[in-house]
């Protein structure tokens, strides 16, 4: 790739995931104190991502693939999206958020595909030049966050109480706009599939992978991998609320600590892989997720709040050791012959149908532990997941046979 491409693709990334990075770690704190939403109206809100998930990969095969430049598609979907986020940018009811958001992300979630389809028609060698245009896309993420706690101060006390979050929707809205009409200039990517070509929807959700389920070891790592998203959505639903009710300053800030710890293991992953195997790198990012909440049930913002920074840390080790190993796992499994169907598989059903159930879990037993004054009793609701995560960490351990994997990055 030249110098411009280079920048194109990695200012793509960046935006893309500035823009995620930017409304959705705040999501839950914004609707819970400026709409008045509780616990199973948040879990809904946030479980628009699963819906989204759910119906991108029609939206990619039944029209990215087929009829239309991908960065044009790209262009579309987030000039569309600004004026999604704009909307909710207005509104002061949860019932009038709903609609806009739901329809934000059926949009905004065929992007992350879109964005890497873009940037593997511009790589000779995407195994190495990958990674360096992706980082971006962290870094992006980590801004926005910066951006929300340290430069306005939207998650403050003082500006949570005067409304405040809702600028990040105007901010996104703002930042999507640059995104859709900068998409027009990125290098042509077009249709993959002839749009005479018969479709395939079993195809396109990554069923033709499903045979893979009757290799014992593939179906204990499928199940797995459905359960583990369910502590998985309780830090995406409660994490920011949490941090932001017991009185931990610049939340959004610190957050972005757990992006920050996400490169760092990256890198540590091929390490892991040869010394310990997979099995162990996969348990080690399970039980990561068991010590994460307990951590979070019993730190506080005074002397241990050390406690609350290490769990936000540990989220390099709870994303990459298990969704990156799985990743590579079910490539490794898979062959070239079911390779994406096998990774549209396993998407659809973490990001999907786990999140989705995940979500709904969360809502329900935050919901559960809500006190009169309109706190949470934390450590209680922080001690589910932290079980839930032990639970698949010890079946994992008893049921997985080892296995060597070979690891490609």
């Amino acid at each position: 790739m030249n110098t411009k491409i280079k920048f194109q693709l990695s200012f793509m990334m960046f935006l893309e995931f500035f823009i995620w990075g930017g409304w959705f770690v705040t999501l839950g704190t914004f609707l819970g104190e400026n709409l008045n939403a509780n616990g199973g109206e948040i879990a809904k809100a946030f479980s628009t991502q699963s819906w989204g998930a759910i119906i991108a990969p029609f939206i990619i095969g039944l029209i990215a693939d087929r009829y239309f430049n991908a960065e044009r598609i790209l262009g579309v979907l987030h000039l569309v999206g600004a004026f999604l986020m704009y909307q909710m940018y207005g509104v002061d009811d949860f019932a009038a958020f709903y609609p806009y958001v739901l329809g934000y992300m059926i949009l905004y979630m065929p992007t992350l595909a879109l964005v890497n389809s873009i940037s593997f028609n511009q790589m000779k060698d995407p195994a190495k030049e990958f990674s360096l245009v992706r980082v971006f896309g962290t870094i992006g993420w980590i801004v926005a966050g910066l951006i929300i706690s340290y430069v306005f101060l939207w998650d403050s006390p003082e500006g949570r109480s005067e409304g405040m979050l809702k600028n990040t929707f105007l901010m996104v809205a703002i930042a999507s706009a640059i995104l859709g009409l900068f998409s027009f200039t990125l290098p042509k990517t077009p249709p993959r599939v002839s749009k005479d070509e018969k479709v395939n929807i079993a195809s396109m959700l990554g069923f033709d992978a499903l045979k893979l389920l009757k290799d014992k070891n593939f179906l204990v790592f499928f199940i797995a991998s459905v359960l583990i998203c369910i502590p998985l959505a309780f830090y995406y639903q409660n994490a920011n609320p949490f941090l932001s009710e017991i009185g931990v300053s610049n939340p959004t800030g610190k957050m972005t600590i757990g992006q920050i710890s996400e490169v760092l293991f990256m890198l540590l992953l091929p390490y892991f892989f040869k010394k310990y195997g997979f099995k162990k790198t996969i348990l080690a990012g399970m039980l990561a997720w068991t010590i994460r909440y307990l951590l979070f049930a019993f730190g506080n913002p005074g002397e241990l709040a050390f406690m609350l920074i290490i769990g936000i840390a540990l989220h390099g080790i709870c994303y990459d050791f298990f969704f990156v190993s799985g990743q590579i796992y079910t490539d490794t499994k898979a062959g070239e012959k079911y390779k994406s169907a096998a990774q549209g598989l396993i998407t659809l059903a973490t990001y999907g149908v786990g999140m989705l159930i995940g979500f709904w879990i969360a809502g329900k037993i935050t919901d559960t532990y809500l006190l009169e004054d309109a706190t949470h009793t934390w450590q209680t609701i922080w001690m589910y997941p932290a079980g839930f995560a032990l639970v698949v960490f010890l079946l994992f351990a008893l049921v997985f046979k080892n296995e060597e994997v070979e690891y490609k990055n």
